[in-house]
């Protein structure tokens, strides 16, 4: 959580960024991001909007590199298959 808050603060993000401590993957498996093999969550990237409803998802495997651009497009709606 605190590497996430120098990320955050690095880029001057104006939202609030959410990280998954404890309990451990309760967070990522309502997301459906958790990998029950590895005991660990993928990479999941969410925009969640003011009236609390996810307008961009997107996962990937540990390690792999995520685009982060459609994050900061207007009207940016896109959910993992």
């Amino acid at each position: 959580m605190f590497a996430l808050r120098v990320f955050s603060d690095t880029e001057r993000f104006p939202f609030d960024l959410l990280t998954d401590w404890w309990p451990h993957g309760r967070i990522a498996q309502q997301y459906g991001v958790f990998d029950s093999e590895l005991g660990c969550a993928l990479r999941g990237t969410f925009r969640i909007d003011p009236d609390g409803v996810i307008d961009y998802a997107a996962a990937s495997g540990i390690g792999e590199r995520r685009d982060f651009s459609p994050l900061f497009r207007d009207g940016a709606s896109s959910r993992p298959g």
